[in-house]
């Protein structure tokens, strides 16, 4: 029996792959006639090859919220997300557009703090932030560049316009997914390969080792001394971390593997003490050093920060991006992206109700039934209400939570993401998804990989893609 497409007439949001029913957009009719024209029975046994290979390769993610923190193997649908060549030069546009402003924010906001001083931004919205590192006031970083590595979360609205969702300048994860699922869909699915010119995505773990060498701090040296630094074993990327190290060649390394000797970080090894020139951490700020941060953190290294201070080792990210990719501070981009660069935003935002603010607190209350509601400290769809799947006593708690500090959420009306087709249980149906391309920013400037981490809520009708909330992923395709 041939695959069968499940799909409502008409739509009820905008398909990826339709452009109205059963008419599917130029880039995937190769794909659309492949899937047409295989049996179930065949579908199913490409998708039991992706699952070994899956196993094969470890690629794995751990739940938390759930009691148990076992490793899982991250859900694939095997039917790729394709973008045109035109939409690609939007995204990656308008991505490298935000991450310019954002950085030039941090750097103002660590400094001269202009931005605050003529109110574009107010002062205490940021100077009383949780996520503001007074450490970093007047720290210097090399070449000025604060987000090195970035994944910006982005959907489609009914119109199919673009939107960012959220930033992620912190310690943003999911990039070893893309890559593997590249080389899961080349293995699974070459003859849909061989009909498309798709852009390759495997030179991003070069491009990263590229530009942590081009930040040492020992420039004389072509071999500069890198590692990264994970949390451990336990960590719910660490899957990735070993996967990035093993990529670039580095050494993967946890806090007890370092020691800080006359302001300089070391690497232990067999043969003695070795010098750290630059640190891609993994590690949250608050862990990193419990001379600064958290005294009680086993993650970090002692002194680690003041060698940082001191220029003798580079870190990526650097400390204090917390407050640049706080789900508040999010809705000012658009103004910082005028104020620092003198553009109009590529890509828009998400309407974003304040709730700290009084005025905005009480418009938003008033139809919280219609609004997604998230804190701003949190990730991975954790801590959110989304008021249209919530009863009229859970909102009415959720808004005693807000007010208790209400500083520390958002609202934003619920967006229809866009759809994309998947198989499930035999048949082809729509199911919500959202796109995270990363972007490297060093000293010869931002670069993206073509495509990106395309997340889908395998739940049928749910608009949450994180994998923590029962999400899954797909290839991105970026094709000529």
């Amino acid at each position: 029996m041939n695959i069968q497409f499940d799909y409502p007439n008409p739509m009820k949001a905008f398909d990826e792959m339709f452009e109205g029913y059963d008419t599917p957009r130029s880039q995937y009719n190769d794909v659309f006639e492949t899937l047409h024209q295989m049996k179930i029975s065949q579908f199913k046994e490409k998708e039991a090859l992706s699952r070994l290979a899956s196993i094969n390769q470890g690629i794995t993610f751990t739940v938390y919220n759930d009691g148990k923190g076992v490793e899982r193997i991250f859900p694939f649908d095997l039917i790729p997300r394709i973008i045109s060549m035109k939409e690609w030069k939007t995204i990656e546009a308008g991505v490298v557009q935000r991450i310019k402003a954002l950085n030039l924010f941090l750097k103002d906001i660590y400094n001269d703090r202009e931005i605050l001083k003529e109110g574009i931004i107010p002062e205490d919205f940021v100077l009383n932030s949780p996520e503001y590192c007074k450490e970093m006031i007047g720290v210097k970083v090399p070449y000025d560049i604060y987000t090195h590595i970035s994944g910006t979360d982005i959907i489609r609205d009914d119109n199919g316009d673009y939107c960012v969702l959220e930033d992620n300048l912190r310690t943003p994860s999911g990039i070893s997914y893309v890559l593997e699922n590249r080389y899961i869909m080349r293995r699974v699915f070459p003859e849909v390969f061989k009909e498309n010119s798709v852009l390759r995505v495997d030179s991003y773990p070069g491009i990263l080792y590229e530009m942590l060498k081009n930040l040492s701090i020992n420039h004389k040296n072509k071999n500069p001394q890198i590692a990264l630094l994970t949390p451990g074993m336990y960590n719910s990327a660490y899957y990735e971390h070993v996967f990035l190290a093993s990529q670039m060649g580095v050494q993967m390394v946890e806090g007890f593997d370092l020691q800080v000797k006359d302001d300089k970080v070391y690497m232990k090894t067999i043969n003695g003490l070795v010098q750290l020139d630059v640190i891609y951490r993994r590690v949250d700020d608050s862990f990193l050093d419990p001379q600064v941060f958290r005294k009680d953190s086993v993650l970090g290294v002692p002194g680690l920060f003041n060698a940082y201070k001191k220029g003798n080792v580079v870190i990526v990210n650097a400390v204090g991006n917390g407050i640049a990719d706080d789900k508040a501070i999010y809705s000012y981009v658009p103004e910082m992206i005028r104020y620092y660069l003198n553009e109009t935003p590529i890509l828009k935002n998400i309407p974003t109700y304040r709730l700290g603010n009084q005025e905005e607190r009480e418009e938003a209350f008033s139809k919280l039934e219609t609004l997604v509601v998230k804190a701003t400290n949190q990730s991975g769809g954790y801590g959110m209400l989304i008021g249209k799947e919530s009863t009229p006593e859970e909102i009415e708690e959720y808004k005693k939570k807000i007010l208790e500090n209400p500083s520390g959420f958002i609202a934003q009306p619920t967006i229809n993401l866009s759809t994309s087709p998947c198989f499930i249980n035999g048949s082809i149906e729509p199911r919500h998804i959202d796109l995270r391309p990363f972007a490297i920013y060093g000293p010869d400037g931002v670069h993206l990989i073509p495509g990106g981490l395309t997340r889908v809520a395998l739940k049928k009708g749910s608009l949450v893609v994180n994998s923590s909330q029962g999400g899954g992923s797909k290839d991105t395709w970026v094709v000529k």
